[in-house]
């Protein structure tokens, strides 16, 4: 694990149980279960390239890493987090595999090239610009409001970043599931392979996980609802294997 430097009200976490470490802050946007979910349920290549845009803290790339070997770039607007996923990515020892940018998802096309990638993942924000309370704190309202970015924004680049063929994969919110799909397939994007997320049994899921492909054919698969909590509170078993077991605990 390399040094790296820390400035105050910085932490290092545990990431998991991959030997990874991540730097967090109680005055920025901290990950969530969405972002290790989307990285355990995207379908990764062994080898090529792979873009995380809106990468925050740089979260999805290192869960990512421990499932490729491809290339993976990451894209954030916000100084504060770039900085900080630039340094965890040093301190892991994964600038070889892992590439942090900083610059503005919406233009990373003209920046990384069309159809240069084979996955495209995305934990955007959820809620519009308008509507809801947005948090006083802005690095958390630009994480989770539409501020500088949109969804179609998102869904836009990542057609013309992925190959045709090439897999997006995104962790969203079940209320904008069909403004996602209905973008999703606007933009050549086929949805594929879908996830819903329940906080418990009986419940309403919170999380979808929803996997498409460029220029692919209609087949939409809805795989089994995950469960994250049993009745007792505890994580049902898939959620424990998933951050506390094999690297290879799929979503």
């Amino acid at each position: 694990m390399e040094r790296v430097p820390l400035y105050p009200s910085e932490r290092i976490d545990d990431l998991l149980t991959q030997d990874l470490k991540i730097i967090q802050s109680r005055e920025v946007f901290s990950f969530s279960m969405d972002a290790v979910l989307l990285a355990r349920f995207v379908t990764l290549p062994k080898k090529g390239k792979v873009m995380d845009l809106c990468t925050g803290n740089g979260v999805i790339p290192l869960l990512m890493s421990t499932r490729t070997e491809a290339h993976i770039d990451g894209v954030e607007i916000q100084e504060r987090l770039y900085d900080m996923a630039r340094r965890s990515v040093m301190m892991n020892q994964k600038r070889d595999q892992i590439a942090i940018h900083h610059g503005d998802a919406r233009e990373a096309d003209h920046q990384f090239g069309n159809g240069k990638y084979d996955v495209l993942t995305c934990n955007p924000p959820y809620l519009p610009k308008v509507g809801g309370e947005k948090n006083e704190n802005p690095h958390i309202a630009i994480a989770r409001h539409e501020i500088l970015i949109t969804l179609e924004d998102i869904v836009r680049v990542s057609c013309r970043l992925v190959r045709s063929g090439g897999k997006v994969a995104f962790v969203y919110r079940p209320s904008r599931l069909a403004e996602l799909m209905a973008l999703m397939k606007q933009y050549r994007i086929e949805p594929k392979r879908m996830r819903l997320v329940h906080p418990k049994k009986g419940e309403e899921a919170n999380i979808v996980l929803l996997e498409g492909i460029r220029d692919g054919k209609p087949d939409l698969k809805v795989l089994p609802p995950l469960i994250v909590y049993q009745d007792d509170g505890e994580y049902c078993e898939e959620i424990y294997n998933i951050y506390y077991g094999k690297s290879d605990s799929l979503v």
